[in-house]
């Protein structure tokens, strides 16, 4: 009866250490179900809907828009700790930022179909969306990189004539063993094959924020998610080459 008990045990331990082992993949790939990330809808606080309506004006105030820059806070900061380097590289390129902090991709649609784009024809248009379809509900690849697709789509009905410049997810996390790194990082696998090199384009900078170990350092993201304020200049810097062959073509 021990040598059985034994056995058992050992049967046991086998098991948890091989669920710890697979505990990633088991979370990073569930089943494929739910529509929230293409399903359009707000964000609750009184600010995102001003943000919103200031977007707006502004738009129809600019009265021609060559460069839209979309996605969430990473983006949203150029207007707060990027700002200087948003004028140094955009200040003169008829530039709008409609990045907004919190957004997944389904906020991001209800406001392009809300007016975020309407009555412009921009050269280019600037995107990074995903990290907070990970980081607030640990979703599924599959599903961001579904709602990524439902974004584009909307931008090809309500901006024909625009190249999309579509950004690799920035890392997030210390090491690819933080459960949301991986997430992002399989979610770019998958939207990296949206890009047809015709309407779609396809640019992944990461490596200009990991070191040679793919380390990602709070002296680069002190929370380990949003660049720091001297990282927008190496933003700028790294799309630049694209930026301008794109707004040229």
């Amino acid at each position: 009866m021990r040598a059985i008990n034994l056995v058992a045990g050992a049967l046991m331990l086998l098991l948890l250490t091989a669920c710890q082992a697979n505990h990633t993949a088991a979370v990073i790939q569930p089943t494929l179900t739910g529509d929230d990330s293409i399903t359009p809808a707000m964000q609750e606080g009184d600010w995102w809907m001003d943000r919103h309506k200031e977007k707006l004006a502004l738009k129809e105030e600019m009265k021609q828009v060559d460069l839209v820059f979309l996605g969430d806070s990473i983006t949203h900061w150029w207007d707060v700790t990027g700002k200087n380097d948003w004028q140094a590289f955009y200040g003169d390129r008829r530039a709008l930022n409609i990045g907004f902090s919190g957004d997944k991709t389904e906020n991001v649609l209800w406001r392009l179909q809300h007016g975020a784009v309407d009555n412009i024809d921009p050269k280019l248009l600037v995107m990074m969306l995903g990290t907070n379809n990970a980081g607030h509900r640990r979703e599924a690849p599959e599903l961001t990189a579904r709602g990524i697709k439902a974004v584009l789509n909307e931008l090809e009905v309500r901006l024909p004539n625009t190249k999309i410049l579509m950004l690799a997810i920035f890392p997030r996390g210390e090491t690819d063993a933080d459960i949301y790194r991986q997430l992002t990082i399989a979610t770019n696998d998958i939207i990296k094959g949206y890009a047809d090199n015709n309407r779609v384009y396809w640019l992944n900078i990461n490596e200009h924020f990991l070191d040679g170990n793919r380390v990602l350092k709070k002296s680069v993201m002190k929370d380990l998610l949003h660049p720091n304020p001297d990282q927008y200049k190496v933003w700028g810097e790294a799309i630049e080459a694209e930026v301008s062959k794109l707004m040229e073509g």
